[in-house]
């Protein structure tokens, strides 16, 4: 009983919309306990927090501050990859068809994704006779702009970015998600933050993505990267780093919906058989500045535009790259990903 008690009071139970019925385990089944907490204001990669605790949160990139995929969810998103199939214009199977991997996001994220899209247009092993890789995002859409199905993004999509191509909605079948919120004031715990906020949105887009690409497999979510020199209030720290939070919580929520937890209060329903994609994570961004993650990737103020928001030449490409790599060896992407591949 001792450690049910200890997993209500986290505000981790909170984001996920309440107590789980039973105590959480960790890998080796035993009874998971947050540990000690981070010192105020002090911020760690959630991929080195572990189960250390920022405002509250447990850490880690996936639940009981783990940094590896529960292996349902990883099953399940193997089997989405091996739904990804060549399409014509109608949704229907065809040997020639295509299918499209997407962008959703703002301006970082078409300009990292722009940039991603000729490191991948260079590399011969991405896959070139099936795979069409295409930019939806947009400089000045933020998460709100993706929250509807009939939002006029999904449109522009639709008639100036696919059509063009010779592409449909029905040949979308993996999502990049990269979004964020302008001028936050409210942090974690804050019961108002825009963590918590980011959340409830990104459940929304999932969902409208799923009403508008009906053959939509996969959403890769990646939050932003460092904001430490940020010279505005477009979305400076700890924003940036909190928007991680609201990512893995976004995961978390499907992961526990589909393992009989419920649904989110504020992810609302991700069922995957029915009203949303899979999601996990893409690439982890954030890194604290030039202090290096454990994996080494750090921030350093050349890789951003003069607002210390945006990202500089050098910037975009690291995301690039970061992305590429991501995709050529996750085993949810590798094999609709990369040329002569087949998946299981």
């Amino acid at each position: 009983m001792r450690h049910r008690i200890v997993w209500c009071v986290v505000p981790l139970a909170v984001a996920l919309g309440g107590c789980a019925g039973k105590s959480p385990t960790d890998a080796a089944g035993d009874p998971f306990i947050p540990g000690p907490p981070l010192s105020a204001g002090v911020r760690v990669a959630l991929t080195d927090i572990g189960n250390r605790t920022y405002a509250g949160f447990t850490g880690g990139l996936f639940p009981n501050g783990s940094n590896v995929m529960p292996a349902g969810h990883a099953a399940v998103g193997a089997a989405r990859a091996a739904a990804v199939r060549t399409r014509d214009a109608n949704g229907s199977l065809a040997p020639n068809g295509r299918y499209v991997l997407l962008s959703i996001g703002m301006s970082n994220t078409t300009q990292e994704y722009s940039a991603f899209m000729t490191l991948a247009a260079g590399d011969a092993a991405v896959d070139r006779t099936r795979l069409v890789i295409v930019d939806g995002a947009a400089g000045g859409r933020t998460a709100s702009t993706w929250t509807s199905p009939t939002s006029a993004e999904y449109d522009r999509i639709r008639t100036q970015v696919l059509q063009p191509r010779g592409l449909a909605e029905a040949q979308v079948a993996v999502v990049w998600l990269k979004v964020a919120n302008p001028g936050p004031t409210r942090a974690l715990p804050d019961t108002a933050s825009d963590g918590f906020l980011l959340v409830r949105q990104q459940g929304e887009i999932l969902r409208a993505l799923r009403s508008r690409y009906p053959n939509l497999q996969q959403v890769f979510v990646s939050s932003r990267v460092y904001a430490g020199y940020a010279s505005t209030t477009l979305n400076p720290e700890p924003y940036a780093f909190e928007s991680g939070f609201s990512a893995k919580w976004l995961i978390e929520a499907q992961i526990t919906q589909m393992t009989g937890g419920g649904v989110d209060v504020r992810a609302g329903n991700l069922d995957y058989g029915s009203v949303a994609p899979w999601v996990s994570w893409g690439p982890y961004l954030w890194a604290n500045g030039t202090t290096a993650r454990l994996d080494g990737l750090s921030w350093a103020v050349s890789d951003f535009a003069a607002d210390g928001t945006h990202p500089s030449l050098v910037g975009r490409d690291k995301v690039a790259n970061l992305l590429l790599s991501f995709l050529k060896t996750s085993p949810q992407s590798r094999c609709w990903f990369l040329a002569g591949q087949t998946c299981p």
